[in-house]
């Protein structure tokens, strides 16, 4: 259950149906056990009510990058760009990354998923890793994993 001042990733539809990833934090909870109010990061007008279900703790695990092209992993150049672009998600996010160590172009670990870098965070080391996402074709998910 999430407390008020928690940080928090919420993953929705946009007015123009595609997805989106938004980043807020718990303003309070409004009585009932599947809702609670979450100001937006860059939103003024106050508190949105939001789906419980539809809601993410802001970890190190629970920030990923979704693309469409899953040619993004066929190309070396295109999958460096991801350590940048999976940064940029994880600054949005709030999380600090301490530091982090591209791979290169990438190594590849199994089939077409590939270790991008390797980096620090909230006390661990963790390998950011790009793979085709299995719940939705020709899409790439970049997050991080254990070390």
């Amino acid at each position: 259950m999430f407390q008020p001042g928690d940080r928090v990733r919420w993953a929705t539809t946009d007015d123009d149906g595609f997805p989106i990833t938004r980043y807020g934090f718990v303003g309070g909870l409004n009585g009932d056990a599947t809702r609670v109010a979450v100001m937006l990061d860059g939103e003024l007008k106050g508190d949105r009510v939001v789906s419980l279900s539809e809601l993410a703790p802001v970890e190190i695990t629970t920030v990923e990058l979704r693309l469409e092209g899953i040619d993004l992993l066929d190309d070396p150049s295109l999958r460096q760009g991801l350590v940048n672009l999976w940064c940029a998600e994880a600054d949005q996010a709030g999380l600090e990354i301490v530091e982090i160590e591209p791979l290169g172009t990438g190594v590849r670990e199994s089939g077409q998923c590939f270790a991008l870098a390797e980096m620090r965070a909230a006390g661990r080391y963790w390998v950011l890793k790009a793979l085709p996402d299995h719940a939705a074709d020709d899409m790439v998910c970049v997050r991080a994993t254990p070390r």
